[in-house]
């Protein structure tokens, strides 16, 4: 990527956050990965009950998440849809996401509904088009897309029988100071509404994360490539602890060895307490917002209606 330099010395939290992630290093997240992508041509309830049966019967897999703030660009009313994309442009990212309760026999939760929100290729959040990403970046309306349309990327799913979700998305861009990353929410005890999810209780807040080596291979491409700067590594982000698959750290394998820009396929489980009410408030550097305490120049305060932001 244009502008962006890369630390290649592999210290202490890289090295943990390449075993407990893209590599699945033991064999545990490897299976899962596995199970969760074994044949997309099989039925759904077959593959998702061979995810279920890897996870749940290995114990190390069964581990609380590590709970972060939502950050600054939370909005209310994401629609329950597989496909976020909205026509956004960006490498393909198929994300399914296990949901296990910790407190038990790490038993898949059903009905849980997994909420996830990104940035786009260029650093633009849905409803907060006029928040700057950092860098040079094009307007965000200068990809074609509706500037009145403002739920981009965002979006829920209710966990199956086997609490597994599946999403189809694509990779985010990033945005200062911040690395690649997706964030989630888990929800109980609502349900679908209008096309929505209501009432309920929020259960984890977290955020997932790419290694750096994917990441920066995707930020290569169009039209990632247009977004010039320098992107936040894993070591550097205010958020990654380095702790892993525990931490949020994807396992991800490309759809073509060879081409980046043809997808990938990303895996993990999250495990959560199904009896707490997690605030959002979690730990882990302020959950996005600058070191400063404040949102990105241009970031509203709050949560703006569907038409209140425009793109800049």
């Amino acid at each position: 990527m244009t502008g962006n330099h890369r630390n290649t010395t592999i210290t202490r939290r890289r090295a943990i956050a390449v075993t407990g992630g893209t590599v699945a290093a033991g064999g545990l997240a490897a299976a899962g990965y596995q199970s969760a992508f074994a044949d997309e041509t099989t039925t759904t309830t077959t593959t998702d009950t061979a995810v279920a049966s890897t996870t749940s019967t290995s114990s190390s897999q069964c581990v609380l998440m590590s709970s972060v703030t939502e950050g600054p660009y939370y909005l209310d009313g994401a629609l329950v849809r597989k496909n976020i994309t909205e026509g956004k442009d960006g490498v393909p990212l198929t994300l399914r996401i296990v949901v296990q309760d910790t407190t038990e026999s790490c038993d898949p939760v059903a009905g849980a509904a997994v909420e996830i929100w990104h940035c786009d290729a260029w650093g633009y959040y849905s409803g907060y088009t006029t928040a700057n990403p950092g860098g040079s970046a094009p307007a965000e309306s200068e990809d074609g897309s509706d500037a009145n349309d403002k739920t981009y990327l965002r979006g829920y799913q209710i966990a199956n029988a086997n609490g597994v979700v599946k999403f189809e998305t694509i990779i985010p861009g990033w945005y200062t100071p911040r690395t690649c990353h997706i964030h989630v929410k888990v929800h109980t005890g609502g349900e679908k509404e209008d096309g929505t999810y209501e009432g309920g209780k929020v259960n984890f807040t977290g955020q997932l994360f790419f290694d750096d080596d994917v990441a920066e291979s995707v930020f290569e491409l169009e039209p990632y490539s247009k977004h010039t700067g320098s992107y936040t590594t894993l070591d550097d982000d205010m958020v990654y602890d380095g702790g892993g698959a525990s931490s949020g750290l994807l396992t991800l394998e490309p759809v073509h060895k060879k081409d980046p820009s043809k997808g990938y396929k990303g895996y993990i489980t999250l495990g959560i307490d199904p009896d707490a009410e997690n605030t959002g408030a979690g730990s882990g550097g302020g959950g996005g917002t600058p070191p400063s305490g404040e949102p990105p120049s241009g970031a509203p305060s709050d949560a703006p209606s569907p038409s209140a932001s425009a793109s800049s």
